[in-house]
């Protein structure tokens, strides 16, 4: 099967990666949306998690390849694997992240950005790695010759983090990338990490989570990572429990919509299993989805 979704923004090439599926508890995901409107959308199993994709984005630049979130990676013990229900094994004792980059022809060492959303484990975990034979375990870059991207702020809150925010960060997974030298700290609400390629803060989530624009030729293409998970996120209110200031959320969700209706942008989903993206339009109930792209297992492809 593929793992691959490609579009074309403008002058940019741009890639939604199947970097693996997990599986986390769909009341968690839904916050205060009753299960029987949840359900309806997307069907737990019988402990009542939902399927739920890993999605990263590769964009073909003119300064280098560019990686948008990275998954999980191969890092974690069994014991995690079986509690979120992670399927994201690959080629070589790697992921479904390095077969995916495989599939268009490339290797982890031709990245040359990867940009953290924020730093969960589910969104960095892939930025390092072990490699399978090594009896050591020495935790070491995914992407040797990238720079890493993350908000200042935010990773800050994961140094610090607490009783509430310590199960999503692992420092291994950010460490070593400060380590290296490799990990470069933005600051303020908004930054240019390659010409047409922007992050902006979306607080909610977490207080810094940050969301990605992709701007080419007179055309936008958004990834809002957790600010809208997935497809069945999009009306306002429906927001994950997990996010921490979920008020910040629905503000956040505004003023991309708002935007985005304005400018015709296309958006694509971090964590929905069936919907890659689609058009964001103005709806009977508010924003919906147009032109829809289904994942490739929906699409039947393989």
């Amino acid at each position: 099967m593929s793992r691959v979704t490609t579009m074309q923004v403008g002058k940019l090439r741009v890639h939604a990666l199947e970097a693996g599926i997990q599986h986390l508890d769909g009341g968690a995901m839904f916050g205060v949306v009753p299960k029987p409107l949840w359900e309806k959308r997307i069907a737990p199993d019988g402990r009542n998690r939902i399927r739920l994709a890993m999605r990263t984005l590769l964009i073909e630049h003119d300064d280098g390849l560019v990686l948008v979130d990275s998954g999980l990676g191969n890092k974690e013990t069994q014991k995690f694997l079986d509690i979120y229900g992670i399927e994201n094994a690959g080629a070589d004792g790697r992921t479904a992240l390095e077969d995916a980059i495989a599939e268009l022809g490339h290797k982890p060492e031709d990245v040359k950005v990867v940009v953290s959303t924020h730093l969960h484990f589910d969104h960095a975990g892939g930025n390092t790695f072990i490699a399978p034979d090594d009896a050591e375990r020495r935790v070491q870059p995914t992407f040797p010759n990238a720079r890493y991207v993350a908000h200042r702020r935010e990773y800050a809150y994961a140094a610090h983090a607490n009783e509430r925010t310590t199960a999503s960060y692992f420092p291994h997974n950010y460490a070593p990338l400060i380590e290296s030298g490799q990990m470069q700290m933005i600051d303020g609400p908004a930054g240019t990490i390659v010409p047409g390629v922007r992050v902006m803060v979306t607080p909610g989530h977490t207080p810094w989570h940050m969301a990605v624009l992709l701007e080419s030729a007179g055309e936008g293409l958004l990834f809002p990572a957790d600010t809208v998970p997935t497809a069945h996120h999009l009306p306002l209110p429906w927001i994950m429990g997990y996010d921490v200031e979920p008020l910040r959320t629905l503000e956040s969700k505004r003023a991309l919509y708002y935007r985005g209706m304005a400018e015709g942008w296309r958006v694509i989903f971090e964590h929905d299993a069936d919907t890659v993206g689609g058009r964001m339009v103005s709806g009977e109930k508010g924003t919906e989805l147009a032109e829809r792209m289904g994942a490739p297992a929906v699409r039947g492809e393989g």
